[in-house]
């Protein structure tokens, strides 16, 4: 029993040893052990606070998705500086004693974290501005794709290839961004098509229309139209505008399916569709042509 006694006074000497010592305050390996463990348990409390706002409480109300995740963020980053306070305070750490410290780690954020610091102010300006959200289509620089999740210091992008792309916030305040889905989840799409001289105009607004209105992914409301462009140099130049809200995301695969469409129809309603061509007029002179002599050897 003495053993078991020594062997306890042992590791509370050990745990009661200074690392650090000033005027008024002491740390010992009992203070930074009770305080790691307060920190791991205030992050894994600070993530499931978020989640049951996000996913729970705030489900109820009439926020959308986007609102919820970031009234979740501001609130974990709340419970966060509090609890570090907090848990500074009760760990027995005199926060005064820390001031030149403070300084040294500010001058190193001014100078080193320029860019962390510029990624996370504008993590906050999104969360409150909400130029974006989660669930918008966006693109930024060569970035396309569903805004899936928005952090301190970066949003993630989902592209169409289920590649996620990590985009630092300040990207987002400095750089022009189109959000597919700032407003509405109806966009137009413009689907250029040019036909041969000699068509009939009429017809090929008929038939492009027709064509908008048996795809599944074109909205009868707002219409699809169709716009007579120019007269360009190979052929009448036309425009197809439909609006889609389910095939938003895949632009590509719309545009496709009512390319296909559009063809199979106007070879169906014989409208032929134009060709480079150039006529070539002589004024003046002989042109002289000549047969080649034929090859040997076969």
């Amino acid at each position: 029993m003495d053993m078991v006694f020594d062997a306890l006074r042992w590791v509370h000497g050990v745990l009661q040893f200074p690392l650090i010592r000033t005027a008024d305050t002491q740390i010992t390996l009992w203070s930074v052990a009770y305080l790691l463990a307060l920190l791991v348990a205030l992050v894994w409390g600070s993530r499931r606070l978020q989640r049951w706002l996000a996913d729970s409480l705030l489900v109820r109300t009439r926020l959308d998705i986007g609102a919820r995740h970031a009234a979740g963020t501001l609130a974990r980053y709340a419970m966060l500086l509090v609890g570090l306070l907090v848990i500074v305070q009760t760990a027995g750490v005199d926060l005064t004693t820390l001031n030149v410290l403070a300084g040294a780690v500010g001058i190193g954020i001014g100078f080193g974290l320029q860019n962390v610091v510029s990624n996370f102010i504008s993590g906050l300006i999104i969360m409150f501005e909400r130029p974006i959200k989660i669930g918008d289509r966006i693109a930024v620089g060569n970035t396309e794709g569903n805004v899936v999740e928005i952090g301190a210091r970066a949003t993630t992008v989902l592209d169409n290839d289920n590649i996620a792309v990590i985009v630092p916030n300040s990207k987002f305040i400095t750089e022009d961004v189109v959000n597919w889905k700032y407003n509405d989840d109806r966009v137009r799409f413009r689907i250029p098509v040019s036909v041969a001289y000699g068509s009939d105009a009429r017809q090929v607004e008929q038939q492009l229309l027709a064509v908008a209105a048996a795809d599944p992914d074109v909205l009868a409301d707002p219409p699809p139209a169709v716009r007579f462009l120019a007269f360009g140099d190979d052929g009448l130049m036309f425009e197809l505008r439909a609006w889609s809200r389910s095939l938003v995301d895949r632009k590509g695969r719309l545009i496709s399916n009512l390319n296909f469409a559009i063809y199979d129809r106007f070879r169906a309603e014989g409208i032929e569709f134009p060709f480079p061509q150039r006529d070539l007029h002589l004024k003046s002179g002989v042109l002289e042509l000549r047969r080649a002599p034929p090859r040997s050897g076969g």
